[in-house]
């Protein structure tokens, strides 16, 4: 059932002010129901990125523990 056009006014102007009062959370709930992170991984290029950048953190982490380490 479609919104009388009164209805759509009365929207139109609670929007405006909640983007006039509070911008962050107006941002927040404009990007609501945009694709997440598990969405986004489902093409195959978006895996291997994902992974070698994991894969650079993790030897990242390794190589500090190692340069913090004193050696025997």
């Amino acid at each position: 059932m479609a919104l009388s056009m009164h209805e759509q006014q009365v929207l139109a102007e609670m929007e405006r002010k909640l983007t006039a009062e509070d911008p962050v959370l107006a941002s927040r709930l404009a990007t609501f129901g945009s694709p997440a992170l598990a969405a986004v991984l489902r093409s195959r290029r978006a895996r291997a990125v994902f992974s070698l950048i994991l894969l650079a953190a993790l030897a990242v982490a390794i190589l500090a523990v190692f340069a913090l380490h004193p050696l025997r």
